[in-house]
């Protein structure tokens, strides 16, 4: 929304509002991903319990490996899940944002898992690395094949999200990864079939680990910005700065903030100083309907500050 103020009180924003020129702009993520997730575990968790069960008759580490990681993804899935659902709770008198924070902490919270187990998987890996043991190698093409089928499914059903919304986007590096890592046990097998080299199988279990690593951490390194209030990947707040004090009638600006109320919204503060006047309703709105189309941010609060003689207390930009 666009506020207006034609007074200047320190910290107290409400203050002297013109509730005229509000302008609703949100970029949502897509809304009909419940039954998505919803499908994606029950299929993920039913394909766990038959991977573990055929990866010990095998005797196959990376199978084990891979029940594992798609354990991880169920758990994964249903904490992204909670987190949706919680992001469209309404706002409180305490919780004036709602709960949309929580897909955030839902995707860092995804993304740490991730690494965590990925790394235990390698710890196992390199085990047997040092001690091969023989593997039922058809068993093990089989039951991965099935996996992969059902892991590009699931991906398949968050990918239309994964541009929009960081926590559909970690849903689905979750299950394309997967994907990837049944791939990788199924070209195990068919090389341990016939090669007999039994060292293939943890081998390639740290090779597509390392891939799943260097790809979760882009993951990690962007929902931690968020939790932090950092300006989203693909802004610039320079180009942002550039584009207000651009603006006619506009002779300085200060305390401007941009920052992720979610995984899919941004939002933005900034105070205009233009000495000749309130520029009306029709400035706001349009500022309002730029900010959303040039920069995705549909979450915007205008300070307008007219009189040169007073002075902001949050001018300065190390006041924040």
């Amino acid at each position: 929304m666009i506020h207006s103020h034609r007074a200047q009180h320190p910290h107290a924003h409400a203050e002297h509002e013109d509730h005229r020129g509000h302008g609703h702009a949100h970029r949502h993520g897509p809304s009909d991903f419940g039954m998505r997730f919803v499908i994606g575990i029950a299929l993920n968790l039913i394909f766990v319990v038959i991977e573990a069960v055929y990866g010990i008759i095998a005797n196959s580490v990376s199978l084990i490996a891979d029940a594992g990681h798609n354990l991880s993804d169920v758990l994964g899935l249903g904490v992204a899940f909670a987190a949706t659902v919680a992001s469209g709770r309404a706002p409180t008198p305490r919780f004036t944002y709602g709960f949309r924070a929580t897909s955030i902490m839902a995707a860092a919270f995804n993304a740490a898992f991730l690494l965590v187990v990925t790394g235990s998987l390698c710890y196992a890996a390199i085990e047997r690395l040092f001690r091969p043991e023989p593997v039922a190698a058809n068993t093990m093409m089989a039951v991965a094949a099935a996996g992969m089928v059902i892991n590009a499914i699931t991906a398949a059903l968050f990918a239309s999200g994964r541009r929009s919304d960081l926590n559909i986007r970690g849903a689905f590096l979750h299950m394309a990864s997967d994907a990837a890592i049944s791939g990788g046990v199924v070209l195990a097998g068919l090389a341990i079939s016939l090669t007999g080299a039994q060292w293939i199988d943890p081998a390639l279990s740290l090779v597509i680990n390392a891939i799943i690593i260097a790809g979760t951490w882009g993951l990690m390194r962007e929902s931690l910005a968020m939790s932090m209030a950092g300006v989203p990947a693909g802004i610039s707040s320079a180009d942002v700065r550039q584009y207000f004090a651009a603006m006619p009638g506009v002779s300085d600006l200060h305390d401007l903030h941009i920052w992720s109320m979610s995984t899919s919204e941004i939002a933005l503060t900034v105070h205009l100083v233009m000495p000749d006047g309130h520029p009306g309703d029709a400035f706001l709105m349009r500022t309002a309907t730029e900010l959303r189309e040039r920069y995705g941010i549909g979450h915007a609060t205008v300070q307008v500050e007219t009189e040169l003689e007073t002075i902001c207390a949050l001018a300065p930009d190390e006041v924040v």
